[in-house]
């Protein structure tokens, strides 16, 4: 069976720079809200190097980091805490379709473009189809990973590191595939992706190439190896989102490594030691991602040697990034987007919006950045 994933990069964004619950298994979640740590310093005014405008903004209700905006077939799939599941129109910010499931949601929202799962506080995942529940099913473990719709089919990865097949149109059951389970997990989202005709899973500290057919596993690529002297400190999972460009895999093992990985051959291209516990992304030439504390950092994608960093964002609580065109857009827990420059990190603008915190990466919908806030804000700008 084949697996087929779009991916969208819009020129404009290049163009608009200027010349100038688990029995066995603790969660751990690495977010924290201690009063002891650093505050970050006063930003200078904005550079406003590239011009954006808002193009549009809707409300889906209070969020959380595991619901991450999703684009796909011309539409934005969002999700809120409290049980709102909504396809937008990316071109006009108009609801396509909006449905209450009336139960918490713990992931989502992923789709194909007809048909979008989410997974509920309660471990039922649910599969929608042009606003309308189509089925559910309760799962063996709680999921913090948005479900991966793809090939008629509906894959799930577990906190307990199993991932599970569905079919897209009945709910049944069609496989399972599960590695071994250690005493702590990260209570947020994962890696779950399809690269041409494999499932790629992110399992501990390794990227796991699967069959989608049957769950038997092709490859396994460590990003980072379990060490230390206690649970946390072996801790390494694979955290996303990650960054795919063609077979080159890069994603970021929890305060460990951030490594690239060949998904054509199943190898590891290069890892390098890194304390961040966000997610990564990049383009042909860099990958990008933050610090624990918050140092903002690009590697070469070839071999992982340092391209720049900087400092100016320490302690602003950033998300994942995204790189889009000449500029990389990363979000903060003051509800500021901050869009630097790809080349040295320096500063062309930043986006405000609604003051509550931006816990999941920037998503390109079509020309349009979008971002979801805690407070279920959803905005997107385009450049002017």
């Amino acid at each position: 069976m084949a697996l087929c994933t779009t991916r969208s990069f819009t020129a404009s964004w290049r163009r608009a720079l200027p010349v100038a619950g688990l029995a066995a298994v603790v969660l751990l979640s690495a977010c924290s809200s201690s009063s002891k740590k650093p505050q970050p310093a006063e930003l200078p005014p904005v550079a406003a190097l590239m011009g954006t405008q808002l193009a549009w903004s809707t409300q889906v209700g209070e969020s959380h980091a595991s619901l991450a905006p999703l684009f796909v077939a011309g539409r934005v799939f969002v999700a809120g805490n409290a049980g709102t599941v909504a396809a937008i129109d990316a071109a006009t910010g108009k609801d396509v379709w909006r449905l209450n499931l009336n139960t918490p949601i713990a992931a989502g929202v992923g789709s194909d473009g007809q048909t979008a799962a989410v997974v509920t506080r309660n471990n039922q995942l649910v599969a929608i189809s042009d606003g309308g529940e189509v089925w559910r099913v309760r799962l063996p473990a709680r999921s913090f990973t948005a479900p991966l719709v793809a090939g008629g089919r509906v894959f799930v990865l577990t906190a307990d590191r199993v991932v599970t097949a569905f079919d897209g149109k009945t709910g049944a059951r069609l496989w399972n595939q599960s590695r071994p389970a250690e005493p702590l997990v990260l209570s947020q989202t994962g890696a779950l992706l399809a690269v041409g005709d494999t499932l790629v899973a992110g399992l501990a500290g390794r990227l796991t190439g699967l069959n989608p057919d049957n769950g038997a596993v092709r490859w396994e690529a460590p990003i980072a190896t379990s060490r230390g002297t206690n649970e946390v400190e072996r801790l390494v999972d694979i955290m996303g989102p990650v960054s795919r460009i063609g077979n080159s895999i890069c994603a970021r093992a929890y305060s460990a490594a951030v490594g690239c990985v060949d998904a054509s051959r199943g190898t590891v291209t290069w890892t390098r030691a890194a304390q961040g516990t966000t997610g990564v992304h990049g383009d042909d030439r860099l990958v990008f991602g933050s610090e624990s504390d918050g140092r903002f950092q690009a590697w070469q994608r070839s071999n992982g040697e340092p391209a720049w960093g900087i400092d100016r964002l320490k302690y602003r609580g950033l998300t994942a990034p995204l790189a889009l065109g000449r500029v990389v857009a990363v979000a903060d827990s003051r509800g500021l987007v901050h869009l630097i420059s790809r080349e040295d990190g320096s500063e062309m603008t930043r986006l405000n919006t609604d003051g509550s915190p931006i816990l999941a990466a920037p998503v390109l919908a079509g020309d349009a950045l979008v971002v979801q806030t805690r407070n279920g804000g959803v905005f997107a700008w385009r450049p002017q």
